[in-house]
């Protein structure tokens, strides 16, 4: 949808970075990091196809380009704390995908911002933060 897949990866977000960030956080629920990792592949690869994911995914992209990279210089440069659609973003994504449980799991990754999310702009962290947190709150969901 929307060729999401492949506007991550022409921004350096490849599925197996993504899932390699999920996998310093995860949390076993009776899969083994192996077992979940493979799991969390096809999770992420399914929440790609959504409309809604998608969307919201090239929204935070779009965001990124406009107002983070063409205006390094800006108020938003350093991610101010009244910048907060950055964060509602993100917090979508988690929700369409792994409902409201996944919104503290967005936090956790949010605020750790383990592997390629801490080296993503303002905007991308929390949507891959969503797109994970969705995945694996959907996952522990499964698994209990």
């Amino acid at each position: 949808m929307f060729d999401i897949e492949q506007r991550l990866q022409e921004k350096g977000i490849e599925r197996s970075v993504i899932v390699a960030s999920a996998m310093e956080l995860y949390v076993p629920h009776g899969l083994d990091a192996e077992a979940a990792a493979v799991r969390l592949h096809e999770k992420i690869g399914k929440a790609l196809e959504d409309p809604n994911v998608s969307s919201l995914l090239l929204g935070a992209i779009l965001l990124e380009d406009e107002l983070y990279w063409k205006r390094q210089n800006s108020e938003i440069a350093d991610d101010p704390v009244f910048l907060l659609s950055d964060e509602i973003i993100g917090m979508a994504i988690a929700e369409v995908i792994g409902g409201t449980y996944a919104r503290f799991e967005f936090t956790r990754y949010d605020q750790k911002k383990p592997g390629i999310l801490a080296t993503l702009g303002p905007f991308l962290d929390d949507a891959v933060a969503g797109l994970i947190a969705g995945c694996t709150s959907r996952l522990y969901s499964e698994c209990m």
